[in-house]
């Protein structure tokens, strides 16, 4: 773990000081579109989505760090797995708070696309490419704004991680708040300029009911366990439209759930023995999932049925409190590059910004514009990128340079 520096022990000594700032640091937009274009050039799939096509991140995260070291920051390489790998790197090292700006450099597959996923280009002011928007662009952001912080030498720290496996199973996050402690993080997902103070999470559930197997002829034996999951599928439909739609979070929205992937039997003449449900629970601030679990064997009992619940997977929803230290570097800094005090929102989906916060890292979101995240047509705002860049760099400075 590398140690979180502050003055005099306590990193947050003095913030509400209102530091007056110098001239802004001010990005280069041709610095932030030849980062990006970089690691656009590079294929970069999640193996976990697209075996085919799927080689990891470690070739990505070292054309980031080769370009950062040719700019003349310091960066390395941790690996994680054969092939995939975070990209880190520092800036400063006085004393101080430790900020960290966070990109993933895994995307999705490119199957269905319609443009060059990886020759990127750049018209009526977008960047297109397989990664652009999500989020490669962000990515490039966050490697130019290095280089302008590495010139003005920074109090305290900052670190770069661009990491792995978001897409999936977000393993380079998670690797990286196990090596390093911060103070806090700005994750760049795409969000069109708002400042994201919070995500709903989610809870992956298996629901298992059990029958006899028999021959299709021996109705008198043999017992469906397809048939006993129906009143249970009934039942988790009607939770979610009667109870979760109820339980909403300012920020985020209502909890919701449903059925994602349902398999059972054997053969089309056996009564099937087993049947598996596969349900996914999308939880708001303040929801656990032992909670889930135990709503959802609250269902199978409600229904009159037997079944086992387990869960599979889970990842927490972010907050953050909007008076943090962060959110104001943030806010301010945005308010000073655009002219207008950010929208503060929260969203329906899941982010890396939660494994920080769990990390007990402050963490807001705050990134670009753009469209096709996914999609066969993917692009992001170039003007957006340029902006979400000098953003950094203010607010960087806003949150290291208070004195105490």
């Amino acid at each position: 773990m590398v140690p979180a520096r502050g003055p005099k022990g306590d990193p947050w000594s003095g913030f509400a000081c209102r530091v007056v700032l110098g001239m802004p640091v001010r990005v280069l937009p041709d610095l932030v579109l030849d980062a990006a274009r970089t690691l656009i050039r590079v294929p970069s799939v999640n193996p976990a989505l697209a075996p085919g096509e799927g080689l990891g991140e470690q070739a990505v995260a070292d054309a980031a760090v080769q370009w950062l070291m040719r700019h003349g920051v310091r960066a390395w390489l941790d690996t994680l797995a054969p092939g995939r790998a975070n990209a880190v790197a520092s800036i400063g090292d006085g004393p101080g708070p430790t900020l960290v700006f966070c990109a993933h450099l895994d995307t999705v597959g490119t199957a269905g696309m319609t443009i060059p996923p990886f020759d990127p280009r750049v018209e009526d002011g977008r960047l297109y490419g397989r990664g652009s928007c999500d989020m490669k662009g962000s990515a490039g952001a966050i490697m130019a704004t290095a280089v302008a912080l590495q010139e003005r030498h920074p109090r305290g720290r900052v670190l770069l991680a661009l990491v792995a496996d978001e897409e999936d199973a977000s393993l380079g996050a998670h690797d990286f708040v196990q090596r390093y402690a911060a103070d806090a993080c700005i994750v760049t997902e795409p969000s069109n300029g708002t400042l994201v103070l919070g995500h709903k999470g989610f809870v992956w559930a298996e629901v298992v009911t059990t029958g006899v197997a028999a021959h299709g002829s021996r109705f008198d034996v043999g017992e469906c366990a397809i048939a006993k999951m129906a009143p249970i599928i009934a039942g988790i439909d009607a939770f979610d439209r009667k109870v979760l739609r109820r339980r909403v979070h300012p920020l985020v929205g209502p909890a919701s759930m449903h059925c994602g992937l349902v398999s059972g039997g054997i053969g089309l003449s056996t009564y099937a023995p087993e049947c598996r449900l596969q349900v996914e629970r999308r939880t708001i601030p303040g929801e656990t999932p032992a909670l889930v679990i135990e709503e959802l064997r609250d269902i199978v009992e409600g229904c009159g049925a037997e079944a086992r619940v387990e869960l599979r997977l889970d990842r927490p929803p972010l907050l953050c409190d909007r008076d943090a230290p962060i959110a104001h570097a943030v806010r301010d800094a945005a308010e000073a590059r655009t002219g207008a005090v950010p929208e503060e929102t929260g969203v329906a989906y899941w982010m890396d910004a939660a494994v920080f916060a769990a990390a007990g890292i402050q963490t807001v979101n705050f990134g670009p514009a753009g469209d096709g995240a996914h999609a066969a047509v993917e692009w992001v705002d170039v003007e957006s990128l340029s902006t979400l860049a000098d953003v950094l760099a203010d607010a960087a400075h806003r949150f290291l340079d208070c004195p105490a």
